[in-house]
């Protein structure tokens, strides 16, 4: 799987990986609520990346790519894997003990600032006019989409705030994993070894985490849970995370991140047909601001420097 430079134009195969992405990643939002409640967030969090992991190092095998790493690559995929494949979902799920899923959602849509920010900083990929203008009617798409879930979190005082503030801690720590990703010492890397040592590592790590705070697991038995497990593992995590590799690749972590903000919309898709979510005429504007604010973002080119 190999990418142009960053910054070039959306092609039919990079634009294909980005859609497969967000109507998975937007499927997700689902899953995870099956693995709240019994089983501690880490416990949960180790199993899927465990299963990932071997997932698709069987798979590139399969096609008969090395999984070998250099001994010094060990700790930038071993921060990798913390940022993205640990502190990034931990967080994620205990803001879910906090706030909406939706929510939830709509802070972690903020992804498309700390990636610009970060990949103009450590990555010198420029930012042009058309990001910004389409980042901020995207803002105000994702707030209209989710104003319901704000008035909500509003009167809930310190909880939701904590909820918001694990919600940002996600964000941050996903963003830092994406520009790491996309960095010049880790593009040389196969997507294969990168993300089977990642997730291996962050799986390891989760599960150092889960015994020191909860013990051994209490392990949730219900067939909804473990087919939630393998969901996010194969489909969430085993598909979705080599696509999006390749996508930032391609067209640098700021573009890239865009996913973010059409993920809320296609899980609420999905709540509407699953959980009988009702649309309002204000979060349809919302979802129609949002989406248009990332076509207007996506045609200008984000040039490298």
């Amino acid at each position: 799987m190999s990418a142009a430079s960053p910054g070039g134009d959306l092609s039919p195969r990079i634009l294909a990986a980005l859609v497969l992405s967000v109507l998975i990643w937007g499927s997700t939002w689902t899953a995870i609520r099956y693995q709240l409640g019994v089983t501690a967030p880490a416990w949960s969090i180790a199993f899927r990346f465990t299963i990932a992991a071997l997932a698709m190092a069987l798979y590139a095998r399969w096609l008969g790519m090395s999984l070998r790493i250099r001994r010094t690559d060990l700790p930038l995929i071993a921060m990798i894997g913390l940022t993205q494949f640990m502190l990034n979902f931990l967080f994620l799920y205990h803001a879910e003990g906090f706030i909406t899923s939706g929510l939830v959602a709509m802070v972690f849509a903020l992804l498309i600032i700390p990636n610009a920010i970060l990949g103009r900083i450590f990555l010198g990929h420029r930012v042009g006019g058309a990001f910004i203008v389409g980042a901020a009617l995207a803002g105000i798409g994702m707030a209209l989409l989710f104003r319901h879930e704000i008035a909500v979190a509003a009167t809930e005082g310190g909880n939701a705030a904590l909820g918001i503030g694990l919600s940002l801690c996600a964000t941050l720590s996903a963003s830092v994993g994406n520009v790491l990703q996309a960095s010049p010492r880790v593009r040389h890397l196969p997507w294969a070894a990168l993300l089977v040592w990642a997730m291996g590592l962050a799986a390891v790590a989760n599960m150092a985490v889960a015994l020191a705070g909860s013990g051994w697991p209490d392990l949730d038995f219900r067939p909804a849970y473990w087919l939630a497990v393998v969901y996010l593992a194969l489909f969430g995590s085993a598909i979705t995370f080599p696509l999006y590799l390749y996508v930032m690749r391609a067209i640098g972590p700021a573009r890239a991140a865009y996913s973010s903000v059409m993920v809320p919309i296609v899980a609420m898709g999905f709540s509407t047909l699953l959980e009988d979510y009702r649309w309002t005429p204000v979060a349809a504007a919302g979802a129609v601001l949002a989406l248009g604010g990332m076509l207007f973002a996506l045609r200008g080119k984000a040039a490298t420097g």
